[in-house]
């Protein structure tokens, strides 16, 4: 679900109490230290005005206080606008602007996703996500020492609560490696593999590309048939909320059919986008949905929008009644559907399409959406040619990912989401793409920085470093039985960006794992590891 955007001033309500808390202490510090200057008396001789009270210490120090929280609103302001997930949305789309011509139409006249007639603008550019606390990343002092750096972080992947470990740390304005235990170790990953489906989707697709659903009329037989674009994010639900809207679908196809003096359609769906088997090969499971071109809401029957969930046996069909459903209130009469491919004679109807794919990564990567994942990496496939099944979506990713000249020795991509527990990637290869996606030579992959949840704040992080690295650390987790794994950046004392990847196999427990890791990035944040 895209979250549409919140006025600036109460979004950005949550950064106005951290930061007027920071600051109130030290404001009144300053009033104090003034107020002296504004009660001291007169020096004996000289000459005396009339005696005009004056407020005294205190209110100087409220003064200041309302005038720090007042500053504090307007550069949170300035810095948004904000969205209700806590990120920018200029952030967001300055791939989009500054690489629009990246996305590539796919759709053409058959079942492919696509990119229709250039939408909303974008918004300006947000400063490099490179910059550190306090400066441009030029202005950051060095970047921490190997050594000290290993003195630190040592200790703590070496809990026993981690089992295997596999991690790297590097410098991220330079790429250059601060720290590596095994990293080129290959391990399973669980979710951090969303990391390189995101680089993957949108180095094929480009930041711009939508996903876009459609209806086909079939002269000959009066058939209409609903086409799957590999969208999970469409609904059905009343309130779109960004999305694509199966309802606005129905309307518009109603429409058309009245131009058209019909009243009457046989009602056929078309899953031909995809290709192999639908089921994921963890089999049934409340995280994830079967894997098909056509869902609403991703085949949840709950209204949640994240998360496990329960989910419809069949997200194609029961996709297919409910725009059966809809199309009757429009005075539309369907049969009821049934599975069917458009032919070349088809002409459209009418067509709805996704947010941007950024704002899809962006999603994906927050709350760890494995539905989207799956699709994205499906996407991949069908941009460079490849069957969009789990071997061919991996196989595309792989590729993408070497033609970036990426470290891809000893990786296995088995699925999009890391919900296979055959994948393999190493702490090198998720360094990289952090990386990688922060170069200024690829803004088209921003988006896969500016998407992880941050700690204390956003997505599967928000519950995590209370006391801790919270709005320092930016990561994608994973977390499977007997394995957890954390990826993303950290800004150290110092204000410099680094890159981390830890990979924990065997571990003993998820809540002692989690603690581990999280305390080892938490170090990364507060160590600024520089030799004198």
């Amino acid at each position: 679900m895209v979250v549409p955007e919140l006025r600036p001033w109460r979004a950005a309500v949550p950064h106005v109490v951290r930061i007027a808390d920071a600051v109130r202490p030290r404001l009144a510090r300053v009033a104090a230290a003034a107020g002296p200057w504004f009660t001291r008396g007169r020096r004996p001789g000289s000459p005396q005005a009339p005696r005009v009270a004056r407020p005294g210490t205190g209110w100087y120090t409220a003064t200041a206080a309302t005038a720090g929280l007042a500053l504090a609103a307007g550069v949170a302001t300035a810095a948004g606008p904000w969205d209700s997930s806590g990120q920018r949305t200029a952030e967001r789309h300055r791939a989009v602007a500054l690489e629009a011509s990246r996305g590539t139409d796919h759709d053409g006249s058959r079942a492919r996703a696509g990119t229709p007639p250039r939408g909303p603008g974008a918004a300006p550019p947000a400063p490099s996500v490179l910059t550190g606390l306090g400066g441009t990343a030029t202005a950051a002092r060095s970047a921490p020492a190997g050594k000290a750096l290993a003195t630190v972080i040592d200790p703590l992947l070496k809990d026993p609560a981690l089992g295997r470990r596999s991690a790297a740390v590097v410098d991220a304005a330079t790429g250059r490696r601060l720290y590596g235990a095994d990293s080129a170790n290959a391990l399973t990953p669980a979710s951090t593999t969303k990391i390189a489906t995101a680089v993957a989707a949108l180095s094929a697709l480009g930041p711009d590309h939508r996903l876009t659903t459609r209806t086909v009329y079939e002269p000959d037989t009066k058939e209409v048939v609903l086409v799957g674009g590999g969208d999970p994010t469409l609904t059905a639900r009343k309130k779109a909320k960004g999305s694509a809207s199966l309802r606005d679908l129905a309307a518009r196809t109603a429409a058309a059919l009245g131009k058209r003096g019909v009243r009457k359609v046989t009602l056929s769906y078309d899953t031909t986008l995809y290709k192999g088997g639908t089921a994921h090969p963890i089999g049934v499971n409340p995280n994830l949905a079967a894997v098909t071109p056509l869902m609403a809401d991703e085949g949840r029957t709950d209204d949640s929008s994240s998360g496990p969930a329960p989910r419809v046996a069949d997200p194609a069909a029961d996709a297919a009644r409910t725009f059966g459903d809809l199309l009757k209130k429009h005075g539309i009469t369907a049969t009821p559907p049934g599975p069917s491919k458009s032919s070349t004679r088809a002409t459209t109807l009418a067509t709805v399409s996704s947010p941007p794919l950024s704002s899809l990564v962006e999603r994906m990567l927050t709350h760890s959406d494995n539905d989207l994942a799956e699709a994205l990496a499906r996407h991949t496939a069908v941009a460079t040619g490849k069957p969009a099944d789990f071997a061919g979506a991996g196989a595309a990713v792989t590729a993408r990912l070497k033609q970036l000249k990426l470290p891809v020795k000893g990786i296995v991509i088995k699925d999009g989401s890391g919900l296979d527990r055959g994948g393999r990637l190493t702490a090198d290869l998720l360094t990289a793409l952090l990386v990688k996606a922060g170069d200024p030579a690829h803004p088209e992959l921003r988006s896969a920085l500016t998407g992880l949840p941050v700690a204390g704040f956003t997505g599967t992080l928000s519950g995590r470093y209370a006391d801790g690295a919270a709005g320092v650390v930016r990561a994608k987790t994973g977390t499977l039985t007997g394995v957890n794994t954390l990826a993303g950046t950290v800004v150290d004392r110092d204000g410099r960006l680094l890159a981390f990847a830890f990979l924990a196999n065997d571990t003993t427990g998820p809540e002692a794992a989690q603690t581990a890791l999280d305390k080892a990035a938490t170090a990364l944040a507060t160590c600024g590891c520089r030799t004198p």
